[in-house]
């Protein structure tokens, strides 16, 4: 349909202008049009009758009554709210806000460090940018606080977070007695390593050593981290990047003993922390601990391993049995999960063909430069042979680890207690990966350490977070978490001469995340007072 004017004639030659709704219609073969309906004469359509009809008429249609209505609003901006509230929630359940402005007190600082530390630490469980780039992304994230904070307050409060590490670690810690398990009874530690790219310089904690991230070419620091029974950070340790594990695992006990004073407590160690020197330094401390043995270095394995205690069966679903075996004095714990000796029988199996095949061939220089071959071979100066003994030994420890401790929990406890070490490997991974440690782009050592800082504190934020969904029955998965929250909006609305701000909707796992952290869900509209 269409609108059209149709002219007609006076006698004495004057025209008359009508107003006409027509369509056109093919009809025979031909194009046609149809009047539907006359409007009127056009001059007197003219007098506000003409605005009128068509204001009437555009109730009945879905854009024009859009558009009609867009012509007294506009949407000014429109930026990310969700994560923001429930987060800062979380930063003030856990009391940073207040541990860090307590400190900040005793300075002469002027600058807002608490606002700069949680705009950095939202940011690395959101969207992991380096501090240039938080300065741009904060843009983005309804805050009003985050609007007067500039690129030099985030590197200021790098710093800050570098001179009060131990500070804020230990008031997080003595004001959260409930968050760590109400005593600590159960320390968990392990140790990673982290490479800064570029051109760092030479400082004491940088160095090469042995790099978890499989960078030798790169400078590292060692970081050492302290958990709890429940998965809950306590502390981190920073050692320079060439630090044996026991030297840090010796270290990190030493600093845990004194500023936590801590009376009972068993400390939980990974294989790599074993030593003499370890265990010498654990009984001068008088604490317990539950550590794991190097097998293949301890004369008494096989000793252990043979002693005919039987096994009994700690979790069905994991496949693990362990048996008690006390051997000069020394109590050790013997762990066997006998899927995974299945799969180290198929795996020797497999080393072993390839030995025979490549020592038939005489490729000698392959085989000594493989660290999975060199094991099982006999060198002589040009010649090798399969050393038979080691083979065999081998089959001893097939699926097979033991402890060594000096606490009178009953056995499966010693066992459980020391599977619960994976707590701290996930914390590691979610460092490196979803908080986005490395790799480290600061160049002084005072950064760096605050860098790791701030991503120590993401972590704790994290973690908890991750344990409020559990405890509320969440059905979503943490990262289905995020990306829910990021999706509700605060948008700026223009109507006529007010300003509002419009939330968008809170939905399923959005919604759980306020839930779980005890917030309530903003109003969706909400009055800006000019």
């Amino acid at each position: 349909m269409f609108a059209r004017i149709k002219t007609a004639y006076n006698r004495n030659g004057s025209e008359r202008r009508y107003l006409q709704i027509c369509e056109s219609r093919r009809e025979e073969g031909k194009v046609r049009q149809k009047v539907l309906c006359n409007l009127g004469r056009v001059e007197d359509l003219q007098d506000g009758k003409l605005d009128d009809l068509i204001r009437s008429l555009a109730k009945f249609s879905q854009n024009l009554a859009v558009v009609s209505a867009a012509e007294d609003l506009f949407a000014d901006w429109s930026k990310e709210y969700g994560p923001t509230m429930v987060f800062r929630r979380l930063w003030e359940k856990l009391g940073l806000h207040e541990i860090i402005n307590q400190l900040v007190d005793e300075t002469e600082m002027s600058i807002d460090v608490q606002e700069a530390v949680f705009c950095m630490v939202l940011n690395r469980l959101i969207e992991p940018t380096s501090k240039l780039g938080v300065n741009d992304w904060k843009e983005d994230v309804y805050r009003p606080q985050f609007d007067s904070l500039k690129l030099h307050h985030f590197y200021r409060a790098i710093d800050f977070l570098d001179e009060n590490k131990d500070a804020i670690e230990q008031k997080l810690f003595y004001r959260h007695t409930d968050l760590f398990s109400g005593q600590l009874d159960l320390v968990f530690f392990d140790t990673t390593s982290t490479y800064v790219e570029g051109s760092a310089g030479a400082f004491d904690l940088l160095d090469y050593g042995h790099s978890k991230d499989h960078r030798p070419d790169r400078l590292q620091v060692m970081i050492g981290l302290l958990m709890s029974r429940d998965g809950m950070p306590i502390a981190h340790h920073l050692f320079p990047g060439n630090t044996p594990d026991t030297e840090a695992f010796m270290e990190a006990i030493r600093d845990l003993k004194q500023r936590f004073n801590v009376q009972r407590v068993i400390v939980v160690g990974d294989r790599g922390m074993m030593g003499k020197r370890t265990l010498d330094l654990l009984e001068e401390l008088k604490l317990q601990y539950i550590l794991g043995v190097r097998m293949r270095s301890i004369k008494l394995a096989p000793e252990i391993i043979a002693d005919p205690s039987p096994y009994v069966t700690v979790e069905e679903k994991d496949n693990l049995k362990v048996k008690e075996v006390t051997l000069n004095n020394n109590r050790y714990i013997v762990c066997l999960n006998e899927e995974e000796a299945k799969r180290d029988v198929i795996v020797r199996k497999r080393i072993e063909e390839k030995l025979r095949k490549k020592l038939e061939h005489g490729s000698l220089k392959d085989l000594v430069g493989n660290s999975e071959y060199k094991r099982y071979l006999n060198v002589v100066e040009e010649a090798a042979t399969i050393n038979e003994e080691k083979l065999k030994q081998a089959e001893l420890f097939d699926g097979l680890y033991i402890l060594q401790t000096n606490t009178e929990l009953p056995t499966a406890e010693v066992a459980t207690a020391y599977k619960d070490l994976w707590q701290i490997e996930r914390a590691f991974r979610n460092l490196k990966s979803t908080l986005d440690l490395r790799p480290v782009f600061h160049w002084t050592e005072k950064r760096i350490a605050g860098h790791i800082m701030l991503c120590f504190l993401a972590l704790v934020v994290e973690i908890k977070f991750q344990k409020l969904l559990m405890e509320c029955g969440s059905e979503y998965g943490y990262t289905e978490v995020i990306r829910a929250l990021r999706k509700v909006h605060i948008v700026n609305l223009k109507v006529k001469n007010s300003e509002h701000l419009v939330r968008t909707e809170v939905h399923g796992a959005a919604a759980v995340a306020f839930k779980a952290v005890g917030a309530r869900v903003p109003d969706r509209v909400q009055t800006i007072n000019r």
